[in-house]
């Protein structure tokens, strides 16, 4: 997302209002609160997460974040602030896409871009919830996947997805959740069964692209708010939801993130901590 905005992919949709600071979570301690927030005081330790809404302005790599207040949680003790600057919007899309499939025990779906920061978290909600989880992925994130609950990973270097999960599961998965892929042939759609259900966090394929397939579901824009953040900072805390952390960089380093996470060498959450 970042790295969207730096580009100025976004500046044609949302209102750009600069300077424009970098950044969507954050983990830190309240230093004030706005006029009837009694949710958090000054002084707490807590995660949020700024939303993805216009203007685009606040950001969270920074010394100070403002933060609305319907994102912001308590930190769980057990969780230090790195691991819970790494949760809110990866946690947060991840639960909101395995919910907008509605998964039933038994399923099989597929999540294209499993090593990823919200595809890792897709992989854990799903087993937990009993389906096969089948994880698009290069051979180095094949171990880590297969720890966090994917029954499968297929190597997205080795051919067509679609062809390779179809000779596994010749019907079709009963589901994609998709969070890799710009453009229609980088998703694979074929490997879905007649009457599937298609979740994608880049928009693409559109509802009508669904529709024609005889595929259902469409896109969503993440939008973590308290009651999505809290139970799956409650479950990093008890050790029930793995928190992958690829890097911790100093401020002055954020650019260096940037351009790891665009080259596509970060395996997992690169976070700036502002104590180096």
């Amino acid at each position: 997302m970042d790295n969207h905005i730096v580009a100025g992919a976004l500046e044609q949709l949302f209102e750009h209002r600069y300077p424009l600071v970098l950044g969507r979570d954050a983990s830190g301690i309240v230093e004030a609160v706005g006029a009837g927030v009694d949710d958090v005081a000054v002084g707490d330790e807590v995660l949020g997460h700024v939303l993805f809404e216009p203007p685009f302005q606040a950001g969270t790599v920074a010394e100070y974040a403002v933060v609305p207040a319907r994102t912001v949680v308590p930190k769980p003790a057990a969780l230090d602030h790195v691991t819970a600057a790494a949760l809110p919007l990866a946690g947060g899309a991840a639960r909101m896409v395995v919910d907008a499939i509605n998964p039933q025990p038994g399923q099989v779906v597929l999540v294209n871009g499993a090593s990823g920061g919200v595809g890792r978290y897709a992989v854990q909600l799903l087993s937990k919830l009993g389906l096969t989880v089948v994880a698009t992925a290069a051979p180095a994130d094949a171990e880590r996947l297969r720890e966090l609950g994917a029954a499968e990973v297929v190597d997205f270097t080795a051919g067509s997805v679609a062809k390779q999960v179809r000779t596994a599961h010749p019907d079709g998965v009963d589901a994609l959740i998709n969070l890799a892929g710009y453009t229609l042939e980088e998703v694979p759609l074929d490997a879905v069964r007649s009457a599937g259900v298609v979740c994608t966090t880049t928009q693409v394929p559109d509802a009508d692209i669904l529709a024609a397939r005889q595929l259902s579901g469409g896109g969503i824009v993440a939008s973590p708010t308290r009651d999505v953040i809290a139970p799956l900072a409650e479950q990093a805390a008890k050790g029930e939801l793995q928190v992958d952390v690829y890097r911790v960089l100093p401020l002055d380093q954020a650019l260096d993130g940037l351009a790891e996470l665009a080259a596509g060498r970060a395996h997992g959450k690169i976070v700036i901590d502002l104590s180096l």
